[in-house]
Formats: structure tokens, C-alpha cells, sequence
């Protein structure tokens, strides 16, 4: 059985995704702690967390498929439960908005930004993709999905949202800008490129960036 942050030596790094005893050092004391630990019941992790989670970047990483994962990490089933479990308790976000502030602290910057920058990005879809979550981007003659993205000024992220390939940057932004907002109530200024101005534009955006002729 293992803790929150236990090791398991016999399991070697072996991929790139794997984290360095350095790069754990810094994650381990950032993960939730699980309820046996903190008195509250339940029964001990049956999985090293450091385990789950090189198993979940080397997912990601790779775009295999969860029943596709390597032999050497702990079972397929057992690490989406984990994935899904700190996904749906908003533990995901919570984890990487820690490592952001520690990352920013590190810097010399406040943790919480100021400042940031949207932008979008056309990506063709995989014929998998069903045709309700797609469409087709007349700009840059692509089908498929955009993602918005909203950064701070270290290229760290802040929000991100996918809609299909034909929805307007500005439609997008009133969205999603609310969300990041909401979330870092010291934002007072986010640059955006011409695609946001216009009718119909985010109040949220208080500056573009002037991308030339």
C-alpha cells in the first residue's frame, strides 16, 4: 500500500514524461491528500501517486488510448479512476493553478496576474471527430476544432476552451474571458490581436495588439 506521495524504486524511469526526482520533488507536497491520511476514513492508495502521474503525462503526451497504456504503470482502469476522480472535483485545475503560482513566484511576479493575452487556433479534426463538435474555419480553410486560450504574460496558461472551427473569436471571448476573470479577480488587462475588435466585442478586452498592416 501507498501514501500521498510514496515511491515505488522498483519502477524505473524510463520515458521522457517520467518525472525527475527533482520535478516530483516540487509536485509531491501540491497533490490532494487523500482522506485516509487526514483521519477521514477510507482505506490507503493502492497506487503511487508519482506513478499515476507519469502515467497520465505519457498518455497525454502520446494521445494513446487509457486501455492502451504500457504494461509497467499501475492498470489502465486504476489511473483513469484517479484522473477522473481529481478531474471531476476540480483537483486537475487546482493542482495546475498551484504549480502556476509557484512557477510565477519563483520569477519574481505576484501569483495571481495581471495581465494576459487570448488568442485562438484552428486544428483539423481526425475523421472520428463527429460533425455536432466541428466546423469549418473560411480564414484558414481548416475543418475541424479552435481552441481559445488565455495566458498570462509568462506564456502561462489561464483558461482554455474548444469550440468547433467556425465560431467567431469574438463569440468565444465573451465566454471565456468571464471564466478567467472569475477565476483571477486581479486581471485588468488582456491584449488580443484585430480578430477580437469589432462589433459585438468582449468589454473584457481592453487592448489589441498591433499585428501590422
Amino acid at each position: 500500500m501507498y501514501g500521498n506521495a510514496a515511491d515505488r524504486p522498483e519502477r524505473q524511469r524510463r520515458y521522457p514524461t517520467d518525472m525527475t526526482d527533482a520535478e516530483w520533488t516540487a509536485v509531491r507536497p501540491l497533490l490532494p491528500v487523500p482522506a485516509w491520511l487526514q483521519g477521514r476514513g477510507g482505506r490507503p492508495e493502492g497506487y503511487c501517486h508519482r506513478q499515476v502521474l507519469d502515467a497520465v503525462r505519457y498518455l497525454v503526451d502520446n494521445g494513446i488510448k487509457w486501455r492502451a497504456m504500457p504494461a509497467d504503470f499501475p492498470p489502465w482502469d486504476r489511473v483513469y479512476a484517479f484522473f477522473r476522480r481529481w478531474r471531476d472535483h476540480a483537483l486537475v485545475q487546482e493542482f495546475h493553478d498551484r504549480l502556476r503560482a509557484k512557477v510565477r513566484e519563483k520569477l519574481g511576479r505576484d501569483a495571481e496576474p495581471t495581465a494576459g493575452v487570448i488568442d485562438s487556433q484552428s486544428i483539423k479534426a481526425d475523421a472520428v471527430v463527429g460533425t455536432d463538435s466541428r466546423g469549418f474555419d473560411g480564414g484558414k480553410l481548416v475543418n475541424g476544432r479552435k481552441r481559445h486560450v488565455v495566458v498570462d504574460t509568462l506564456g502561462l496558461l489561464l483558461g482554455v476552451m474548444v469550440t468547433a472551427a467556425d465560431t467567431g473569436d469574438r463569440t468565444a471571448a465573451k465566454e471565456l474571458l468571464a471564466r478567467v476573470a472569475d477565476a483571477h479577480h486581479r486581471l485588468e488587462l488582456v491584449w488580443a490581436d484585430g480578430g477580437y475588435t469589432g462589433s459585438g466585442a468582449s468589454p473584457r478586452i481592453v487592448d489589441t495588439l498591433d499585428t501590422g498592416p
